[in-house]
């Protein structure tokens, strides 16, 4: 049987998408006025087709149907958690690596007074969660015990965890659970709850919202010639069966995050289609969090205009993420962000 796939596209946004919304020319993204589209793509695995949202009632029964559910999915309004706004585009996961080795950060923040610092720092000037994580998933690098993860992490958490909203970076099931007992708002495992078998238990028993993110491997070798049939149908497909393996494990709360994992077991080819149709996954009903923060597909576009920490890359890459309604960004540089972000909106709705 013929799978069809709905995406939102051609977006407005600011004082253009209220407008447009009055006129009921677009359609918000999750009853949120500030974003709305006009357009939506359907997709299948052998063919895809755009239409404006007036076309769909003359669409053939059976594709109109699912276009019918899934805008459903995609206009539906977010319920806050975690200290997550989703009337506001984007919200801002601030990154604090307490490693030796993370990609870009590893060993600039790792002691308790540094990290502190970073931690009120990040907050300060405007993520609205701290990702604290105690070890390095980057592409190559190799798993560390649980004592050594704990160790890095817990005075951190044991300091900040009641007066900072804080999110966890861990693939172990003990870590997220003595997080969540010092006041862990969100879990954020990069292995897609698939390296440990009882982080689910954990998550359902403290009914705690969490990330679901797509990995393809594991760091150590996730980007050894990555392949995929259709690399934005086959995370959309990942998402869908994983979301249903978590109803079957009594998870029934939508406190759930969507992360298509940029630079996890993809090359540039599979990022930049990520990226360009990030917009599919409004279809699944959560929100979306990217992670676009100094990633290598940056180098891989920029050439001989690479920098080490990439702001200008992130910028612009975020830049277009907000304007396919991606509702979250986890970003190392939090005050470069929040700025280009306000001049971004300063000048969008000066028009």
């Amino acid at each position: 049987m013929m799978r069809y796939y709905t995406r939102a596209c051609n977006f407005y946004y600011g004082n253009q998408s209220r407008e447009l919304i009055k006129k009921k020319i677009t359609i918000p993204l999750n009853q949120n006025k500030e974003i709305s589209f006009d357009q939506i793509e359907i997709l299948t695995r052998y063919s895809k087709k755009k239409i404006n949202i007036k076309q769909i009632n003359k669409l053939p029964k059976k594709i109109k149907n699912q276009v019918i559910s899934d805008l459903k999915n995609i206009s539906s309004k977010k319920k806050n958690f975690s200290n997550l706004d989703f009337k506001k585009i984007p919200n801002l996961l601030g990154v604090l690596n307490l490693t030796p080795d993370s990609f870009s950060d590893g060993g600039k923040f790792n002691t308790n007074k540094k990290g502190l610092k970073r931690a009120f720092d990040l907050f300060y000037y405007g993520a609205d969660l701290i990702d604290v994580g105690g070890e390095s998933t980057r592409p190559g690098s190799k798993a560390i015990s649980e004592k050594i993860e704990w160790k890095r992490i817990n005075k951190i958490l044991k300091s900040i965890g009641k007066k900072i909203p804080i999110s966890l970076d861990t693939r172990k099931s003990n870590i997220m659970e003595k997080g969540i007992l010092l006041g862990v708002k969100l879990i954020n495992d990069v292995s897609g709850l698939e390296h440990d078998t009882k982080s689910i238990n954990i998550l359902k028993n403290y009914k705690i919202p969490f990330v679901i993110q797509h990995s393809k491997g594991t760091p150590r070798n996730m980007q050894k010639k990555p392949s995929y049939k259709n690399v934005l149908l086959d995370i959309y497909d990942y998402f869908e069966e994983k979301i249903k393996l978590l109803r079957l494990n009594g998870i029934k709360h939508n406190n759930i995050i969507l992360d298509p994992g940029i630079g996890f077991g993809k090359n540039l080819k599979h990022n930049m289609s990520l990226i360009q149709n990030i917009s599919i996954f409004h279809s699944l009903g959560f929100p979306i969090l990217v992670g676009n923060s100094r990633k290598r597909f940056i180098k891989e576009l920029s050439g001989k205009n690479d920098s080490k920490i990439r702001f200008g890359g992130t910028i612009s890459s975020s830049i277009y993420l907000i304007m396919q309604g991606v509702q979250i960004l986890r970003v190392h540089d939090v005050n470069e962000l929040t700025q280009g972000i306000k001049v971004f909106k300063k000048i969008f709705n000066n028009k």
